[in-house]
């Protein structure tokens, strides 16, 4: 019925029009494009496309998302991010169309076949849908389509042989589906081609050998498939690759010296393979090599010294291969080397005093080698290593004392070496020591430095199996933030302190130290003459039967206790969840298995239960980002809370519950005014909710596309500008504790009632490990429009990211422009349309929002002052971006010199 109404409302339409052409421009296009795009607005729900539009037939071509032809035909659509879902068959109709661009939407089911009617469509794009089902085989018969993407969808089968004919293709896309299957020997065919992506995948079997043996390949990634075999000379043959990714899958065989032609590769990532073999001496001729990665692999031989000609490489990854000799000095040597992993090979002789001098050295993981000889004492004459890993050498002498010059490390790994002497008390200098200090496995002697105690960031303590004596000194209680605690099999003495990362340890990480006594341990403490000493004997029996009992009595009331609660709190989620809410199944009741409050005062605020019940209601929901919804939560105590349902990407911290619980409860306890903090928590089935303050500003987003378009909304830029500094303060912080962020945007930027800003998703940067594997990562990238270009061949979230999507919040704030912006034109973000001003022949000030430019001098000259920022913090190259520290001081700068 719908159809026939719809049949009949473009049949009278059109003969309507026959009898009454508005005008020559009508006349010159073909009508049913018209009543095409009604039809198609309707179906789709598109704004601006209502039929109330035929009043106006004339205007359809200035329809936002529609570009038309000089006689009005409808050649360009472009329908991305507008969360649109329904029947796409009518776009079929237009017969003119060239670009179609459906991406970032919810389109499901099986891809139209009469998309292929198409016939002049050059550009089609459906990434970031649900479109299910095989690859139509029709769409080979769009013979002039130069740009396929099929990303991100839900796709199965194989890559269809009938796509052969689409000769002009010079941009490919198929990543992130279920396709399974060979990649066709055709793909190798066509000369037009230069980007071709099928990562995440299925796909097996052989890489075509003619893969860029007849075009100019510039990008390669089929990272996360089962490919097998060689990777082929002839990706290289024409020597325009720049991006090279082949991590994690099956490849055998050797890097082909032809590597060595492409002087424009920058990434090559061919880790978690079985390739075998030496580095070929050509990688010296790639200059622009930024990132080589070609871990967990069977590569042998020596360490080629010609990596050192490849002045801009920043990371050098060689980790669990089969390389042996020596580490080249000329290493330590490359300016802009910020990661050298070598660890799991056969490495030995001196670690050369150029790498550990090295001021650019990020990180220097030399770990499980055989390096000997002694820790120079040049040690950290660099200003930025945070990870020094040489754990599992063959290293002797002492820790030298210089180790205090490292300021900056997170992480230091020395155990299982054979080295001697003490501790060095410097190592408590070391104040931003976080992740590990490991120093077990060695042949250390004398007392534990006091030193110690100052490193209160410090997660993870092991100085176990070496001959440490005295005892544990109570200045250890300063190291505030100790999980991991590991004293086993030492010559220490005395009473373990009391000290709850202590009492709650494992007696195994005290044991083998004869005079240690105290919990966790089961030996008293006490002499004869000592207070805790018995004044009467007891029989050891008698103490065991009363410890029995005593436990025994305690087991029974826990038991009865916990089983009593879970009966309650059944009953009550019950009767909540099955009787008052109309929307939840009473055959899918949830049950919350566990949770805690970590504010002592709301804990009697909470009810878990109407918490769950909430997220359970979309009416309730605030907001949904990219890992996780929000859920506006109101208690029978008045409180209000803001809850976040963590997304299916995120049920794998479920199975580390304990890890969890003890990152949110670090995490609750940061001492930061522009951070969100959790307040507690609740588990139920394979769901994770985080609780939060409410904060009825909302995001930073909608403050500046939202509230900024009411009536009474007066432009503020001081108020911007402390909003920057607070973003910026925080995200500072978190670089500080070694915490990067992975979805910096306006939307995770919250306001509070005085405008104050609070960054939110801090845990979910802490749940998630981005050292999970490329083919998790891809999944965490973050919010469009704000992901740094060099994610799409790194595939890592890092600290320069994190500076380059704080600069788009701010060109945000000083534009008031969304990140992507279809006035923009295609393909150009909010950098890019900025840095490409001169080119228009723009001046600066006119890319600023007159709203607030204009309104005073003082103000545009801060707000220009603001644009130098966010510039630099965009840089294309990431190790020209500033720390945050350095954009915090600058952000400063300009509210002092007001």
């Amino acid at each position: 019925m719908e159809n026939l109404c719809l049949f009949l409302i473009l049949t009278i339409g059109f003969l309507s029009w026959c009898q009454n052409p508005v005008n020559s421009e009508v006349i010159n296009g073909d009508g049913d494009d018209l009543f095409t795009l009604i039809a198609i607005g309707k179906e789709l729900k598109v704004v601006g496309w209502e039929e109330d539009k035929l009043k106006n037939t004339s205007n359809y071509c200035s329809w936002p998302h529609i570009t038309c032809t000089s006689n009005q035909f409808v050649e360009k659509i472009v329908l991305s991010h507008l969360n649109l879902q329904g029947n796409l068959t009518l776009i079929s109709r237009l017969k003119s169309l060239k670009w179609l661009d459906l991406s970032f939407n919810t389109f499901h089911g099986p891809i139209p076949q009469s998309f292929a009617n198409l016939l002049d469509l050059e550009f089609l794009d459906l990434s970031y849908n649900k479109f299910d089902g095989s690859v139509p085989i029709e769409l080979g018969k769009l013979i002039k389509l130069k740009s396929l993407n099929l990303s991100n969808n839900l796709l199965t089968g194989s890559i269809p042989n009938e796509l052969e004919g689409l000769v002009n293709l010079q941009d490919l896309q198929l990543y992130t589906n279920s396709l399974n299957g060979s990649i066709p020997n055709w793909v190798g065919n066509l000369t037009n081609l230069r980007v071709f992506t099928a990562y995440e995948n299925e796909l097996s079997g052989k890489i075509p050998e003619n893969l860029g043996a007849f075009s100019e390949l510039q990008l390669l990634n089929l990272h996360s498939n089962y490919l097998e075999g060689s990777i082929p000379k002839n990706v290289f043959a024409n020597g325009k690759l720049e991006f090279l990714v082949l991590t994690q899958n099956k490849l055998s065989g050797v890097l082909p010296d032809s590597v060595g032609n492409c002087k424009d590769l920058s990434s090559i990532r061919i880790g978690d393979n079985g390739l075998i073999g030496n580095i070929p001496k050509e990688i010296g001729n790639l200059s622009s090599l930024t990132y080589f990665e070609a871990d967990n692999n069977n590569l042998s031989g020596e360490i080629v010294q010609e990596f050192a000609q490849c002045s801009n490489l920043t990371l050098l990854n060689l980790a669990s291969n089969g390389f042996s000799g020596i580490i080249p000095s000329v290493l330590g040597e490359m300016i802009n080397l910020q990661e050298l992993i070598v660890s799991g090979n056969s490495l030995f002789g001196e670690i050369p005093t150029s790498v550990l001098s090295n001021n650019n050295l990020n990180k220097i993981d030399l770990s499980n080698n055989r390096f000997n000889g002694s820790i120079p004492q040049s040690v950290c004459n660099s200003s930025r290593l945070q990870y020094l890993l040489l754990g599992q050498n063959s290293l002797t002498g002492r820790i030298p004392n210089e180790i205090g010059n490292c300021v900056k490390l997170l992480e230091l790994q020395l155990g299982s070496n054979y080295l001697t002497g003490t501790i060095p008390p410097e190592i408590g200098k070391i104040k931003n020591l976080q992740i590990a200090l490991n120093l077990s496995f060695n042949r250390l002697h004398g007392e534990l430095p006091l030193d110690l105690g100052k490193l209160d960031k410090l997660v993870s303590l092991d100085l176990s199996n070496n001959q440490l004596t005295g005892n544990i000194p109570l200045a250890l209680k300063g190291m505030l933030s100790l999980i991991d605690v590991n004293f086993a099999n030492n010559h220490l003495t005395g009473p373990i302190p009391t000290f709850a990362p202590f009492q709650k340890s494992p007696n195994s990480s005290f044991l083998k130290n004869e005079g240690l006594c105290g919990y966790p341990l089961t030996s008293f403490c006490g002499s004869s003459n000592g207070p805790q000493s018995f004044n009467h004997k007891v029989s050891y029996k008698t103490v065991l039967v009363v410890i029995g009992s005593g436990l025994l009595v305690f087991t029974s009331v826990t038991i009865v206790v916990i089983l009593f609660t879970m009966r309650e709190n059944q009953e009550k989620l019950a009767k909540m969840v099955g009787k008052e809410d109309e929307e939840v199944n009473d055959d899918s009741q949830p049950f919350v298995i566990l949770g805690n409050v970590f504010v002592e005062n709301l804990k009697q605020a909470i009810d878990f239960g109407i918490v769950v019940k909430a997220t359970l209601k979309d009416s309730n929901k605030i907001s949904s980002g990219t890992f996780s919804t929000i859920y506006k939560v109101e208690m029978p105590s008045g409180l209000t809370l803001s809850v976040k349902r963590l997304k299916s990407v995120d049920k794998t911290i479920l199975h580390q519950q304990n890890k969890m619980i003890r990152e949110l409860e670090r995490l609750s306890n940061l001492c930061h005014d522009n951070l969100i903090r959790p307040i507690g928590f609740a588990i139920y089935d394979d769901v994770a909710l985080l609780l939060h303050q409410f904060l009825p500003n909302g995001s930073l987003a909608r403050f500046l596309h939202e509230s900024s378009k009411e009536q009474g909304y007066k432009p503020d830029w001081p108020v911007r500008l402390s909003i920057a500094v607070g973003v910026a303060e925080g995200l500072a912080y978190l670089h500080h504790l070694a915490i990067i962020h992975l979805d910096i945007s306006s939307g995770n930027i919250f306001l509070d009632s005085n405008f104050n800003p609070l960054v939110g998703e801090v845990e979910i940067s802490k749940l998630l490990d981005p050292s999970r594997g490329t083919a998790s990562i891809s999944a965490i990238a973050g919010s469009f429009g704000y992901i740094p270009p060099e994610y799409a061949y790194t595939m890592q979230v890092t600290a320069p990211g994190n500076v380059y999507s704080f600069g788009v919040v701010l060109l945000e704030m000083l534009t008031t422009r969304a990140p992507v912006d279809e006035e923009f034109g295609e393909g150009v973000d909010l950098v890019k349309w900025v840095q490409g001003a001169p080119t228009r022949g723009e001046t600066p000030e006119q890319i600023l929002d007159a709203k607030l430019s204009t309104v005073s001098f003082t103000w545009r000259k801060e707000m220009l002052s603001a644009l130098k920022v966010a510039l630099l913090c965009t840089d294309k190259i990431p190790a020209k971006r500033p720390k945050m520290k350095k954009v915090v001081e600058m952000l400063q700068e300009i509210v002092e010199n007001k």
